[in-house]
């Protein structure tokens, strides 16, 4: 079997190598008709793009529906502006030579997706790359192993795999994957695993993107709107079961507002959750992915708990299902594993402050985080933080949002990614800026 996949990506690799000059000189219309047949693709197999993921981890049909929905508006965003991604860009010059940047493919990408969002680690980056004029081999996630079958049948089915190609394995695979000399590799996953690719990728010398995670801090400013900040909050940790990289992680609040906020995130899970008989609605949720992932979840839980944090709401497990209710630590100490590890579940913990002063410099002595969320109204105040903290990207007053703007880049910083992409900055991450100099 290891002999096979060999085989196989050796021949992938070579046809993409020699396709790709096929591909780079396509014009914007091509992509753009290659692009919607992904789109109509799509739209086809949302049945069974459903039934993957409800095989896979239990995630509702709705929540689902918006991923697909979601990539489909990527592909249209896409198509409306790639003509003009595409023309050279002409700088100021004087009248004995012309100059000018073209966007020209890298060659070939391999992008290696991840189990919580395989349509927006997989898919989406295809779209940017394969816009671009790229080859690409994707790699999914062997955790979810339904869904990474269906992301294969439905590339099959709109691409020769000169063009677009998908491998299926575990880690052995990708590790494979970084023995050739890819152009770009583009990979969204954890931080430790990021380094193992840089390092794959540094011996080709090959650019690469790096999405990665870490923990996303959230600072409430004192006397905030603690409903709406509930509510958000709350949202966020029933959304994919919290199990999504720029998920909020830990909190910051106000001494004096911790009961007023424990209240309303409270209020508003029994809201969302349960049902008037109050039984939680169980099929509205996501399940956590796996035993491993529901037993590391539950060990952060219980190694805080043994070291003295207090349950402030929430704190209770279906082991069955696995599914945990949201869930707000207090009295937290540095010593706790949860205050290290990425939680990346529907659990997140509180640390206090009286200035904000001190929650900016907790945030400045660790890893720059994938995203950071400001509960405020006060400009002053959302600028202080602005100013003195760095992450991937910020959403005020909400969460997510800095993410589904088709015209912001989305990326890490340092420890939680490295390139970002999404619309424009997608292209041209996935492209060589070329300069051109042309005397007359």
């Amino acid at each position: 079997m290891e002999q096979t996949i060999t085989s196989e990506i050796k021949s992938i690799f070579e046809k993409q190598v020699k396709h790709q000059w096929v591909l780079k000189k396509t014009s914007a219309q091509e992509r753009i008709d290659k692009l919607q047949q992904l789109s109509d693709a799509l739209v086809k197999f949302t049945p069974e793009i459903i039934e993957a993921a409800i095989s896979d981890y239990d995630r509702p049909a709705s929540e689902e529906q918006g991923q697909i929905d979601a990539v489909i508006g990527v592909i249209k965003h896409t198509s409306e502006n790639l003509a003009e991604w595409m023309k050279p860009e002409v700088l100021p010059s004087d009248e004995q030579s012309k100059v000018q940047i073209m966007y020209e493919a890298r060659g070939v990408v391999c992008v290696m997706g991840t189990w919580n969002s395989p349509l927006s680690t997989c898919v989406h980056p295809l779209v940017e790359a394969f816009a671009a004029g790229n080859c690409v081999v994707i790699k999914p996630s062997e955790m979810t192993p339904n869904y990474s079958l269906i992301i294969q049948k439905i590339m099959k089915t709109v691409f020769d795999e000169r063009e677009v190609a998908v491998v299926l394995g575990d880690a052995t695979v990708a590790n494979e994957l970084l023995e050739y000399p890819f152009n770009h590799f583009f990979f969204t996953g954890s931080p430790r695993v990021g380094k193992l690719v840089m390092a794959g990728a540094a011996k080709h010398l090959a650019s690469i993107t790096l999405e990665l995670g870490g923990k996303s801090p959230v600072i409430i400013a004192p006397g905030a709107d603690m409903q709406q900040a509930a509510q958000q909050l709350v949202f966020g940790k029933i959304l994919m079961g919290g199990q999504l990289c720029i998920c909020p992680d830990y909190l910051f609040v106000h001494e004096d507002d911790v009961p007023n906020f424990t209240a309303n995130y409270e209020g508003v899970t029994k809201y969302m959750l349960y049902g008037e008989d109050g039984k939680i609605r169980e099929s509205e949720r996501t399940t956590i992915v796996n035993e491993n992932h529901y037993n590391r979840l539950k060990g952060l839980f219980d190694d805080a708990i043994q070291k003295g944090a207090k349950v402030l709401c929430g704190g209770t497990f279906n082991d069955e299902l696995r599914l945990i209710e949201p869930t707000v630590l207090g009295n937290m100490t540095d010593d706790m594993r949860i205050t290290e590890e990425e939680v990346f579940g529907p659990i997140t913990f509180i640390h206090t402050y009286k200035d904000v002063e001190e929650a900016i410099q907790y945030i400045q002595a660790r890893p720059k985080p994938l995203a950071l969320y400001i509960f405020s109204k006060d400009e002053q105040f959302q600028n202080k933080i602005l100013n003195e903290t760095s992450s991937g990207g910020v959403t005020i007053n909400g969460i997510i949002m800095h993410n589904v703007h088709p015209g912001l880049p989305f990326g890490g910083v340092n420890n939680s990614g490295i390139g970002s992409f999404h619309g424009i900055h997608g292209f041209k991450a996935l492209s060589h800026a070329r300069s051109v100099y042309n005397i007359l």
